[in-house]
């Protein structure tokens, strides 16, 4: 990646917005010098913190504060970095930003602090992807996975596999010089063994990666089933609070409900329906469409049922109208109406679980089978934040190094699925990453960071 160094100097408040009992302007870029003599009187002592008055181009005080210089390449964008720390009242934080952009800078764009940070090699893309990732953490579990990519455990998987990939490339495409030795050259080299152990280190890492996207998106759960099965209660008992209102009349839930929850540290959005029948009543038909458009963008489906009665051919007509792709659960609710026993049970390859959402009885059955749907497992240890791009990108290496293996006594045809293989996986660390897919990624971050 090529060093990048812009010629102008950027400026934000780098804390969140409204009151607070301390505030950062944060400054970087060639003018960052200039701005602290103008803002101080004189440039700091590099890295140290500074008690100092803050002042207006008149010398009227803004403030008083802790004043830090970080002079390039040692900050964090690698270029030379002020930090005003002020009071935090919002009014304050512009006056002081706007005394900044007075003396040269300008305002920063959402994430254009990282950006830079990245392209003068301070950190990778995943890296900085991790920052906004770490600031947006809705769960502990969340917050940990990303600290672990912030601080390169996720690159440097990445970056091993990457070594091991080109290293073998490098002895493959040598096969292509000597023709009339290639299979031994692909023999003596144990090309299929070092392939197959790619492969595995491969599958490790996705499957954190995997369990590090479920951290960071959750899990869509929606709750279908006729009126009056539980579906009000069993979202109350899976947020502890009254969520949803609970009565004993048939269609008190008329429009779709939905909360945040977590389970071991796992997001869950978990979506609250209608009840679905046959109904003249208006506002209740516009529920149930809501119902089935909610059903359309779900992860999961439980589908629950009165435990008295079963799966009757209503619930078998509302299963038939569910997306294929959506994993279901079959949810018995009311057993201790029923008077039956918690307990988990899988018939006809589909999965049932009884549980009153009355008591909570069962309800441990079905957030841990939850979690075993989803695809997460309960040991975190060593799981690191993962995006979309990320797990598309390691699909893509997954599926061209396992046609490689496919066909072990073809040099050119391996060459070129590792040459593929490693440029989808170099996306991740943003070796080679295009202009436009960086001004997404970074446009989402807020600005200041």
């Amino acid at each position: 990646m090529a060093n990048t160094k812009p010629l102008d100097t950027i400026a934000a408040i780098a804390t969140a917005s409204g009151a607070g009992g301390i505030g950062v302007v944060r400054v970087s870029g060639p003018f960052s010098g200039q701005i602290a003599t103008g803002v101080l009187g004189h440039i700091p002592a590099p890295r140290h913190a500074a008690y100092l008055d803050f002042k207006q181009a008149n010398g009227d005080l803004i403030d008083r504060g802790i004043a830090i210089y970080y002079p390039n390449p040692h900050s964090y964008t690698g270029e030379d970095v002020l930090e005003l720390q002020a009071h935090g009242g919002t009014a304050l934080m512009q006056i002081l930003l706007a005394r900044c952009i007075e003396l040269g800078a300008r305002q920063a764009e959402p994430g254009e602090f990282t950006r830079r940070a990245y392209l003068n090699d301070k950190i990778d893309l995943a890296q900085a992807e991790a920052v906004a990732d770490l600031i947006n953490a809705a769960t502990a579990e969340a917050a940990k996975s990303a600290v672990r990519s912030l601080s390169g455990e996720f690159s440097q998987r990445i970056n091993t596999l990457l070594l091991k990939l080109i290293d073998l490339r490098m002895f493959v495409e040598a096969c292509l010089d000597f023709p009339e030795e290639e299979i031994d050259f692909i023999t003596q080299g144990r090309v299929a063994d070092k392939l197959a152990t790619i492969i595995v280190e491969l599958n490790a890492v996705f499957a954190k990666a995997k369990q590090g996207s479920l951290l960071r998106e959750g899990i869509n759960v929606v709750l279908v089933g006729q009126p009056n099965v539980g579906k009000s209660s069993l979202m109350n008992q899976l947020a502890g609070e009254e969520i949803a209102i609970v009565t004993s009349i048939a269609g008190t839930t008329r429009d779709t409900i939905k909360n945040a929850i977590q389970i071991n540290g796992v997001p869950l959005h978990v979506i609250d329906t209608a009840g679905l029948r046959e109904t003249d009543d208006e506002v209740e038909k516009f529920g149930i469409e809501r119902t089935w458009r909610a059903a359309q963008s779900a992860n999961i489906a439980l589908l629950l049922v009165d435990a008295a009665h079963g799966i009757t051919e209503t619930e078998k007509s509302i299963l038939a109208r569910l997306p294929q792709e959506i994993r279901k659960i079959w949810v018995h609710n009311k057993i201790d109406v029923a008077n039956e026993p918690a307990l988990v049970a899988e018939k006809d390859g589909a999965m049932h679980i009884y549980l009153s959402a009355k008591t909570g009885a069962g309800l441990d059955l079905l957030k841990s089978h939850l979690l075993k749907l989803a695809g997460y497992e309960n040991n975190s240890e060593g799981v690191f934040m993962a995006r979309a791009r990320h797990l598309e990108a390691l699909s893509q290496v997954q599926i061209h190094l396992n046609f490689a293996s496919e066909q072990i006594n073809s040099a050119e045809l391996i060459a070129e699925e590792l040459r593929i293989s490693q440029d989808a996986l170099s996306s991740i660390t943003g070796e080679f990453t295009p202009d436009d897919l960086l001004g997404e990624i970074f446009s989402k971050f807020c600005i200041g960071k």
